[in-house]
């Protein structure tokens, strides 16, 4: 429901996508998308917008009186409450965003199930001249992870877009994403478990992964040996042209590295990785797209993910999209 005021309420099975898709996106390249069970309301106003979540999942199992929820299942989350404002300027040149969240993970390990709670909050902001644009964000993670250890985590990135003319964009980022110091399982040699204080490993646990962190999903998809979340810097820079009407090409260059300090590595590079995507439009049902990837991983890489596959991976894929209007109508009221 929505009124002509702004006010909005939406209940039922929905995606989220707040800013840059960074913490809360869609991620619409896994084959099943991001849904949420969520309350939705709030204001859209044409400078200010406020929107509050509240999600609660339980499984139907009649279980320990039917209060343990299921991780497996579609949420990974037993609760969620989530608070996000955002304002523009007049001309929308600059944005600024602020977000609070609140989530209730459960640990059904124990006799009796405990949910640890853990919060985040932080800031996207953007800046977007005539023709060049500047972003940045910076959060905050706190709380208890799912098994009660003490969260002490952070995030910071920034953009710069620079569009020369319509056809042509040039744009260079950095990410930064905090992790631990110290493997939950120890690298080949050890013997046991190593203790963790706090854990210090910035979890992104809704955002958009394969839109920031590299076409091959090295990263906060494909976790490393034994959960381990060693952080990740992620420097990169590109561009896109379009050449003719309907044609798009972008390449981008990534150079990953590990965001602590290790004993047992050489080196804190992780690989480089080229990007290559070109898509067509036909006309406005059909489209078709292309895309090549080449990593070239370190001995870093290697170690953290326990494989002794050649360094040199390559990856290629080819997409066809159409998507046919079926049936529209009008209405038109005579009085």
């Amino acid at each position: 429901m929505q009124s002509k005021k702004g006010l909005f309420v939406k209940i039922g099975r929905q995606e989220l996508t707040y800013d840059d898709g960074r913490i809360i996106g869609n991620d619409d390249w896994t084959m099943t998308a991001p849904t949420h069970d969520v309350l939705k309301l709030g204001y859209d106003g044409e400078s200010h917008k406020v929107h509050l979540l509240a999600a609660y999942n339980q499984n139907a199992e009649n279980i320990d009186n039917g209060v343990i929820y299921y991780s497996g299942g579609l949420q990974p989350y037993k609760t969620m409450q989530t608070l996000w404002y955002h304002y523009d300027t007049p001309k929308k040149s600059f944005g600024i965003s602020l977000l609070g969240m609140n989530i209730g993970m459960q640990n059904t390990d124990q006799e009796h199930p405990i949910t640890y709670y853990q919060q985040l909050v932080g800031t996207y902001m953007s800046f977007r001249p005539k023709h060049w644009s500047l972003e940045g964000a910076f959060y905050y993670q706190m709380g208890k992870e799912e098994h009660g250890m003490n969260i002490d985590a952070f995030m910071a990135s920034a953009k710069l877009n620079v569009k020369p003319s319509v056809n042509y964009i040039l744009f260079a980022g950095y990410d930064y994403l905090s992790g631990d110091k110290y493997f939950n399982v120890p690298p080949d040699g050890g013997i046991g478990l190593v203790f963790h204080d706090k854990a210090r490993g910035f979890n992104a646990i809704f955002g958009s992964h394969h839109e920031f962190y590299g076409a091959m999903d090295f990263f906060y998809l494909s976790n490393y040996v034994g959960g381990f979340t060693p952080g990740l810097q992620n420097l990169y820079f590109g561009g896109n042209i379009k050449p003719v009407s309907g044609l798009s090409i972008n390449a981008a260059y990534h150079y990953y590295a590990i965001a602590t300090d290790l004993d047992y590595v050489n080196t804190k590079t992780l690989g480089h990785s080229v990007e290559l995507v070109s898509s067509y439009a036909f006309n406005k049902a059909v489209s078709v797209s292309a895309g090549y990837t080449f990593m070239k991983g370190s001995e870093t890489m290697e170690l953290l993910n326990k494989v002794s596959e050649k360094r040199q991976l390559h990856w290629a894929w080819l997409m066809m999209t159409i998507t046919p209007k079926l049936f529209t109508s009008t209405w038109q009221d005579k009085n």
